[in-house]
């Protein structure tokens, strides 16, 4: 069978619903970052980032935790066929939080949860045969039902020619030895645990653990004389962890310092928190151990992906992408406090954001003060048309992708809501329609605060009027109310949609755009898409294009805006716009919507007369849009 998996990791599946505030006690935190959790969930993503075709093996609920875990793990590239659902069970949480830099309260949700109900008949051989490697992890060795789904997935593995690992991951309150409040300690001996770790360990290729794991494997707290113990029943690579002090790998005798093992670069960084760290330092592992590296550059990837979860908030969120993994090893450490490191995190963000959409055709109908201006419309009114609007979008879609709206919370609510889950790429305006110098709708405030309250799935489109002529104070005044908007949108995981307008208020030529770009980057302000209006001339785009990439190569790209253009005009400018890769798309609106809102508020046609003749305008232009990329595809073959 052919190897189309790196790995597969087995094990716990649960939500960390992570204290947001920090410093405090658990029994203070007044909200929680959901989070994916669990090793060897963890690690299948970490993997994921890192480039390698990781999937895993275990159960979730059937209800909306479990959803999320798999809809999650989906987007972050893991394979989720072994991901099974028990219908019984719940999936398990954990909530924790952060007090210090070593302290965590934690405690697990997971009593007769699905992931421990794991058993030996959910593992199917051909699902096994497909991984060069299966990684186990020591809570599944915890209890009879899931050791036995463990050995038998190692079994088929060794069957089928892969290399297993363990990561110890011993938490002595999921092995019975210590109450639910007990999350945070990591050691309690015990025979009866070193006794089944060590029924096993002969199994593997790989076993991974900090000194504390390692101890509980070995059955004594000196650390040479337990990885000795551990040597003295399996022939596997053993890889200590040993906190600010490294890593170290033994592949053969264990010599009597640990310091004589190999060992890779460790990186002097701000320890935020410890919480997450053993599984970003095995995803960094896995991935050199797996690609063939030796073991110094295996470590060196492993304790620069554990530097990465100690100074970030949360597990699997801190974990690095591939490129942001080589830009830090070839740069170095710059600033200590990683999160705080804004080149960084710019490489972080922009290289872990979920789906792509790389043809884009958006349906706009976010407008406010054009919609109250039309005669017979009134709040209500507006509200109930913009929900014929989506009806009209969704029509259009009908479930394929690259299907989006634009549409607002003010009149729009329903219709916004209602967009929830249906596959959209949703937009959603925070200006205060028509306002120079920009100012903010009031549910967003003015210091941008109300966007904690966004869905994430919803992306921050900002229209102002910007000019290259403007005074200084009218720049920065602009400038000071975006930049409140992208860093609220970076701190809630928001991503930003900039739209620009300049022509609306000044000279216009092929420089005026591009100006107002370059001025934003130079204000440290990173929009994840731009909004550019319908420019007339080849030289206009590729001066905006080449603003955009010159100051961020990893941009999501440009959708076109209306304009309340005749369709004949939108015709030509996607002529002109698709030759550029950097146009993902467009976002119009009144185009679509115009006559028909008109007709509708003047009660001239019902509601379905309404949605049919806005499907058909929005078809129309998605087949311009369409003609015009298979036109210029054309052409450059």
């Amino acid at each position: 069978m052919t190897k189309d998996l790196d790995l597969i990791t087995i094990g716990r599946a649960s939500v960390d619903l992570y204290g947001a505030q920090v410093g405090g006690r658990l029994e203070d935190m007044r909200s929680f970052e959901k989070y994916v959790g669990g090793s060897p969930t963890n690690m299948a993503t970490g993997t994921a980032r890192l480039g390698l075709r990781s999937a895993l093996l275990t159960k979730v609920g059937d209800e909306h935790m479990g959803r999320f875990l798999r809809e999650e793990l989906v987007k972050e590239g893991v394979d989720v066929t072994g991901v099974l659902t028990d219908p019984e069970r719940l999936t398990a949480l954990v909530l924790l939080g952060i007090r210090d830099e070593d302290q965590f309260p934690l405690i697990f949700y997971r009593e007769n949860c699905a992931d421990m109900a794991l058993s030996a008949q959910d593992v199917d051989e051909g699902f096994i045969a497909r991984a060069r490697a299966v990684v186990a992890t020591g809570t599944h060795l915890s209890n009879s039902q899931t050791e036995a789904a463990v050995l038998k997935a190692l079994d088929f593995a060794r069957k089928h020619g892969a290399q297993t690992a363990l990561d110890i991951d011993f938490r002595p309150n999921l092995w019975g030895l210590s109450g639910h409040g007990d999350g945070e300690n990591r050691f309690i001996a015990s025979a009866a645990v070193t006794e089944k770790l060590q029924s096993t360990l002969h199994l593997f290729d790989l076993i991974v653990g900090t000194e504390e794991e390692f101890h509980i494997a070995g059955g004594t707290t000196d650390t040479v004389a337990a990885l000795r113990a551990v040597r003295a029943v399996s022939g596997a690579t053993l890889v200590c962890k040993r906190g600010a002090d490294g890593a170290v790998a033994f592949t053969g005798a264990i010599p009597d310092r640990l310091d004589d093992g190999q060992s890779g670069p460790g990186f002097p960084i701000e320890v935020f928190n410890v919480l997450g760290a053993g599984d970003g330092f095995m995803s960094g592992l896995l991935k050199g151990w797996l690609d063939g590296e030796d073991w110094p550059t295996s470590l060196k990837y492993a304790n620069a992906c554990g530097a990465f979860a100690v100074s970030r908030h949360g597990c699997t969120p801190a974990y690095p992408s591939w490129e942001e993994l080589q830009f830090f090893l070839q740069r170095g450490v710059v600033e200590k406090a990683l999160r705080n490191d804004t080149a960084l995190e710019q490489i972080h963000w922009s290289t872990t954001r979920k789906r792509d959409w790389d043809d884009l055709r958006v349906f706009a109908f976010d407008h406010r003060m054009q919609m109250e201006e039309m005669e017979g419309a009134t709040p209500e009114r507006i509200g109930a048309f913009k929900e014929l609007c989506l009806r009209a979008a969704l029509m259009q879609a009908a479930g394929r992708p690259g299907h989006g709206i634009l549409c607002d919370d003010r009149l729009g609510a329903r219709a916004l809501y209602a967009a929830a889950g249906q596959g959209l790429w949703i937009g959603r305006p925070v200006e205060w329609p028509g306002s120079r110098p920009l100012r903010l709708e009031p549910q967003v405030g003015e210091d941008a605060g109300g966007l904690k309250e966004w869905p994430g799935e919803h992306v921050v489109k900002c229209l102002c009027f910007p000019h290259p002529d403007d005074d200084d104070a009218m720049w920065a005044d602009q400038i000071a109310t975006i930049t409140r908007v992208f860093q609220s949108c970076r701190r809630n995981g928001l991503e930003f949609l900039l739209e620009v307008i300049p022509s609306k208020v000044g000279p216009f030529d092929d420089k005026t755009t591009p100006d107002v770009i370059q001025r934003v980057y130079d204000a440290g302000i990173y929009p994840d898409w731009w909004k550019l209006e319908p420019f007339r001339s080849e030289a206009a785009w590729a001066a905006s294009c080449d603003a955009i990439e010159r100051n961020d190569k990893r941009t999501r790209g440009i959708v076109v805006l209306g304009l309340d253009a005749p369709e004949d005009e939108l015709r030509e400018s996607f002529a002109l716009a698709v030759r550029f890769p950097l146009v993902k798309g467009f976002a119009v609106g009144r185009t679509i919507f115009g006559d028909v809102a008109r007709d509708w508020f003047a009660d001239r046609i019902d509601d379905d007369s309404a949605v049919a003749r806005m499907t058909e305008n929005y078809a129309r232009l998605c087949d311009v849009w369409a003609q015009a990329r298979a036109r210029t595809m054309e052409a450059a073959q």
